[in-house]
């Protein structure tokens, strides 16, 4: 089974050139393509609400099936801030509070949790802040990769995750000091499961996706394991870059769905995008409160992380990859741009090059 590693974020610091006509997309993605060896790309950029997405290369390596502008993109660790949006929603709702206690919320179900962690909160957990290991060990990554494939329900796997965690010390010390952890996030995802005794899937859908208008969004590997119907991942081995077909194989264990198993077009991002930069720019009191938007894209302890967002002090950006895929988004506040570049290539370090560049290109 893969290792889990789903967040690689880049702090880029992009300066547009306001002067020259802006590049053409399709262009930069060729060029993308080019420099990363990758077998398809698509980028995107948004500018005062427009949006403009242009591809280059192949869905699968071996098949000439091309990436088109609807296709859709497996998100990786930028799920995470979906479910800080999503847990942002039902704390205005009055489901849950920003302050609420894993004790709270998971005590009775996992009675052992060490002592370290049973005040700690939604905070620490979102913003990578709770001392958490970042992965459950490989053997219980292989057994919930087992579940996943099964179809078992979710819900008492989260919880089951959250046992295996929680039981242990802190590897870093609580709220003092950042460590980038998926674990944190799939706890947090079993606190609101506990309280609402609805699935994160179905809560995410009914919180983020609809009310937004993301009707491709998903989860898991996208497409069907009988066509090349949609990009399918990639990661490298002795015999070169090799397609991954939908299925278990594909992708992590559903389990941690809330750290990052989410699918969604590139169109339907620019969505969940435009909401954040909205937020971000006092303008999106329709979908969350101003003092929501604040808490998501304000670090709240020392450092450069958010509730699923890096801030680097004029951009908010993360990145993602479940191995087989990578793809980096960035809004800027102050311009009211965003900018997306996506892989379905696991090999992160062909690509975070040639994203810092074709970033830079789309700002121009």
């Amino acid at each position: 089974m893969m290792f889990t590693s789903l967040a690689i974020a880049a702090l880029l610091v992009v300066q547009p050139a306001a002067q020259a006509p802006a590049p053409d997309v399709d262009a930069i993605a060729a060029t993308t393509l080019e420099a990363s060896g990758a077998p398809g790309v698509a980028v995107m950029r948004m500018t005062d609400g427009e949006i403009e997405i242009g591809t280059a290369g192949v869905r699968a390596q071996g098949d000439p099936a091309l990436i088109g502008r609807d296709d859709l993109w497996h998100m990786g660790s930028n799920t995470k801030s979906m479910t800080a949006t999503l847990i942002a929603r039902l704390v205005e709702q009055g489901v849950v509070g920003w302050d609420d206690t894993i004790a709270q919320h998971l005590g009775e179900a996992v009675p052992d949790i060490h002592p370290a962690y049973r005040d700690l909160t939604f905070r620490h957990l979102l913003s990578h802040r709770a001392g958490l290991t970042p992965n459950v060990g490989m053997v219980a990554m292989f057994q919930f990769g087992e579940q996943g494939a099964s179809g078992d329900p979710l819900p008492p796997q989260r919880v089951d995750y959250a046992r295996r965690v929680l039981a242990a010390a802190p590897t870093v010390a609580p709220e003092a000091e950042y460590q980038y952890s998926n674990a944190g996030y799939v706890v947090a995802g079993a606190m609101i499961e506990a309280v609402t005794g609805e699935s994160w899937e179905t809560l995410i859908a009914r919180e983020v996706f609809e009310p937004l208008g993301m009707t491709s969004a998903g989860f898991g590997p996208p497409g069907s394991a009988d066509t090349v119907d949609q990009p399918r991942g990639h990661r490298g081995g002795l015999f070169g870059v090799q397609a991954i077909a939908p299925g278990p194989r594909a992708d992590n264990p559903p389990v941690l769905g809330p750290a990052g198993t989410v699918h969604v077009s590139l169109s339907d991002l620019a969505l969940y995008l435009q909401a954040h930069l909205d937020g971000a720019r006092g303008e999106g009191d329709d979908y969350l409160s101003a003092q929501s938007w604040e808490t998501l894209h304000t670090p709240t302890f020392d450092g450069n992380y958010a509730m699923g967002w890096g801030f680097n002090g004029t951009q908010l950006l993360h990145a993602g990859s479940n191995t087989m895929w990578f793809v980096q988004m960035v809004i800027e506040p102050a311009t009211g741009r965003g900018y997306v570049v996506a892989f379905n290539d696991g090999r992160v370090n062909n690509l975070q090059g040639p994203t810092a560049d074709a970033i830079r290109a789309l700002a121009e």
